[in-house]
């Protein structure tokens, strides 16, 4: 990837790609949402099939509580200039035996880094999940990998020190229903601390 290209003209290359054509079922159609001036990045997964369909990210039931936990209509989340959304993989990955399989690793070595290095405005990175923590907070050399649940317990740390801070949540699937029962401190704890960072961050 060429340094030195405008945002609009790589965001431009990133929805034309098609680097993964032969591994996607559904083909590609990369779903993200950029701007150099977005002061919140939403660091996912993939999009699943709902989203591959319309195109828009978070179009489903995990949108739906995501915006809930961070206290975003969609007015603000869908507004660039505030909200950049970058998942691993930024195209519906095909359907394994229990769920939609991991985000195909292209992106994030080709896209990724350019349009990271893009956000000039952040004040708040919130990581989803297994693969987003892997990327973002990745763990240090002979130390053991942690689970996204210590990672998310982790979440006081996370927000000490001046910003810009990155904080893990777990993925708002309704997958995890279960983990958010057995973790009720989530809930309790950390969603009002999430809303207001999310608040201060837009303010």
């Amino acid at each position: 990837m060429a340094q030195g290209v405008n945002p609009a003209d790589l965001l431009a290359q990133v929805r034309a790609c098609t680097l993964c054509a032969l591994h996607l079922p559904l083909g590609p159609r990369p779903v993200l949402q950029h701007h150099p001036d977005a002061r919140i990045l939403i660091a996912g997964q993939a999009p699943g099939r709902k989203v591959h369909a319309s195109g828009v990210p978070f179009d489903d039931a995990s949108g739906e509580r995501l915006r809930a936990w961070l206290g975003l209509g969609k007015e603000a989340f869908y507004d660039p200039r505030q909200v950049a959304i970058l998942p691993m993989g930024f195209c519906f990955p095909g359907t394994g035996k229990s769920g939609d399989l991991p985000p195909r690793p292209e992106c994030a070595v080709t896209w990724r880094v350019p349009l990271l290095a893009g956000l000039h405005s952040l004040r708040l990175t919130l990581v989803l999940g297994q693969h987003a923590q892997a990327w973002h907070l990745p763990t240090p050399a002979g130390e053991a990998a942690q689970g996204v649940t210590a990672q998310v317990q982790a979440w006081r740390e996370r927000l000490q020190g001046p910003g810009p801070h990155t904080l893990p949540l777990p993925h708002p699937s309704p997958r995890n229903n279960l983990w958010l029962q057995r973790n009720p401190w989530f809930t309790q704890d950390v969603l009002p601390a999430l809303q207001a960072r999310v608040k201060a961050a837009l303010a």
